[in-house]
């Protein structure tokens, strides 16, 4: 009997926790989507401060880290900051420029040897951001040469193959959601119009990238609505049953590479990805991958969700998160004294502090309000 009473007591007082856990969940004051004046203030200070420490490591022919896609991301870094710097404003964006168009080539591409689409991509994005209208035909070419590297019925492919309308590298045969989206993002940002035959074939490699199988017609899909690197293939790994699993970093570029090729964001297949999101949501991790690509992540989770124009993100909890405050925050809280970031992961380049910083401003700079 007295086992049968303490039996009823412990119940009570879990059906108690659990009441109010719910209530007070359910009666929490809802998050403002606006951005309060003191945390503006430190996201503007520690950009300015980001932009001082990247000014400092131009190299003397106008690079960053000698390199013309790391360039192209701090110069757009600067024009896109609060401050909106020009190309006239100081050399540490018109050497950049200058710099970017020494790698302008016959092909159209503006490349050193490697990764023609990736720096292509970036660079094209930091020559439109100047408004200077004299780069319009050197952007115009280099459209074309991102087109050019979509595999789609002029190389062969047909819309049965599941690579069909995804670009990689550029010296790599294997498209990828990432070099895809730095191609979506190129296109869109410097103007190629809605009805341009790349994004329908696009869109077909991003479904077949999506764990959706209503939509990705590959065996291996599963349903969780995140995405993998390239179809059939995750940095993150595969599940138990051998299929490969959705992570952060991929699930944003997916969302934002079907709203920059024209899916409204009300599509059901753009919805299970904010869905994925949801349940997976953080500033503390790249999902699936821990601290590797973590400073990509902030970068790519920051313009997808600007993008999908939603400021409030309820996790899996039912937890409402002003997304940019907890991003800003995060960063401001990992920004070194000098005003770098750097991760201590090397993947992806990651330990390269020029290229981290270019990523920690941009993804400040893209949400920041104005």
């Amino acid at each position: 009997m007295r086992n049968i009473k303490l039996s009823i007591i412990t119940l009570s007082l879990v059906f108690v926790f659990i009441f109010w856990t719910s209530l007070s969940i359910y009666c929490a004051e809802p998050v403002s989507p606006t951005i309060d004046k003191a945390l503006k203030a430190e996201i503007k200070a520690s950009i300015d401060k980001g932009l001082r420490w990247l000014r400092d490591q131009q190299q003397k022919d106008g690079s960053y880290a000698n390199h013309p896609g790391i360039t192209a991301l701090v110069a757009t870094a600067f024009m896109k900051s609060p401050r909106k710097y020009a190309e006239d404003d100081g050399v540490y964006v018109k050497n950049a420029i200058k710099y970017l168009l020494t790698m302008v080539k016959p092909d159209g591409g503006i490349y050193d040897q490697d990764m023609p689409n990736y720096n292509t991509s970036l660079a094209i994005m930091a020559l439109s951001e100047t408004k200077n209208p004299a780069y319009k035909p050197i952007i115009q070419n280099a459209q074309k040469f991102i087109m050019s590297l979509q595999l789609d019925e002029d190389k062969g492919y047909s819309p049965e193959d599941k690579v069909y309308g995804g670009i990689g590298y550029g010296n790599d045969l294997r498209p990828d959601m990432s070099n895809l989206k730095f191609s979506l993002e190129a296109l869109k940002e410097t103007g190629v119009p809605e009805n341009a035959d790349v994004w329908a074939k696009a869109i077909k490699f991003i479904e077949r990238c999506q764990n959706r199988s209503e939509s990705n017609d590959q065996s291996w899909a599963t349903d969780d609505g995140g995405f993998v690197y390239r179809p059939g293939y995750s940095m993150a790994g595969n599940d138990q049953q051998g299929r490969p699993k959705s992570y952060g970093s991929m699930t944003y570029a997916g969302v934002l590479s079907f709203i920059y090729a024209n899916v409204d964001k009300k599509d059901p297949r753009v919805q299970d990805a904010v869905k994925w999101i949801k349940a997976h949501y953080t500033v503390d991790e790249n999902p699936g991958m821990g601290a590797q690509g973590l400073y990509y992540y902030y970068h790519t989770m920051s313009k997808a969700l600007t993008a999908y124009g939603e400021p409030i993100i309820t996790d899996a909890n039912g937890v409402q998160h002003n997304w940019y405050a907890d991003l800003a925050r995060k960063l401001i809280k990992l920004q070194k004294p000098d005003g770098s970031w750097v991760n201590a992961e090397d993947r992806w380049m990651e330990t390269m502090p020029v290229l981290v910083t270019a990523y920690a401003v941009l993804a400040l700079s893209i949400g920041y309000p104005e």
